[in-house]
């Protein structure tokens, strides 16, 4: 569900957090490159990356598709502070111990709202980030395959979590947190996103647990 549908309607600072995110047309944009340490890692999968990279890049320029940026959400102080002042003033009675966030941009909205809520931040990160003994949780995308781990331990049964993550559009990442917290015996409560692109629309849940949203995406008109 949308803040403005519950509770927030009218409410100033989600006018202001959504001016405050900036649109980007067709991004990524060519170019993108592996460093050396990767070539040398994984060679025989750069022709696949490059591939499945120039096909989704043809789709965003085919479909006019708009990077939602909120980077420039956080050089905002007082919107920064007010996306992060909703989903405390949501959760703070909830009885949440832990806040996971989701790679990488969960990462920037995640460890504020655990702090003020006084729970422990849980980051669920890409493969091979973690140092320490992982569980994962595969998930895919429309060009292929990706993966979300968590440390052994992290999160204690019967815990009550929430999952943090900038934006949700297919919510396929979000699933696999669900799954990932729950296979270690959480109770997720709910998935919380500052941006909801409009295949969420009129969408209150994800894999039956509730889907909160601050605001929709903007358009390029928006920025003008």
């Amino acid at each position: 569900m949308f803040a403005a549908e519950n509770g927030l309607k009218g409410d100033p600072r989600l006018e202001a957090i959504s001016r405050a995110i900036r649109v980007v047309p067709h991004f990524p944009k060519p170019g993108l490159s592996l460093s050396s340490g990767d070539r040398r890692r994984r060679p025989r999968f750069c022709f696949f990356f490059f591939f499945f990279f120039f096909l989704i890049l043809c789709g965003c320029w085919f479909l006019g598709i708009m990077f939602q940026d909120i980077t420039t959400l956080l050089l905002d102080h007082k919107a920064f502070k007010d996306t992060v002042e909703i989903f405390v003033d949501r959760y703070r009675d909830m009885d949440i111990s832990v806040v996971a966030g989701v790679e990488a941009r969960g990462f920037m909205f995640g460890p504020s709202i655990a702090l003020a809520i006084g729970a422990k931040f849980v980051p669920l990160r890409k493969p091979r980030k973690l140092p320490g003994e992982v569980i994962s949780e595969e998930y895919v995308l429309e060009y292929g395959v990706d993966c979300l781990q968590m440390h052994v331990g992290a999160v204690q049964p019967g815990e009550r979590a929430i999952v943090i993550d900038d934006l949700v559009a297919t919510g396929g990442t979000l699933s696999a947190a669900i799954k990932l917290l729950e296979r270690a015996g959480a109770e997720v409560v709910e998935c919380g996103c500052v941006i909801g692109l409009p295949e969420t629309k009129g969408q209150c849940r994800l894999n039956g647990k509730p889907l909160y949203i601050l605001v929709g995406p903007r358009d390029l008109d928006d920025c003008c």
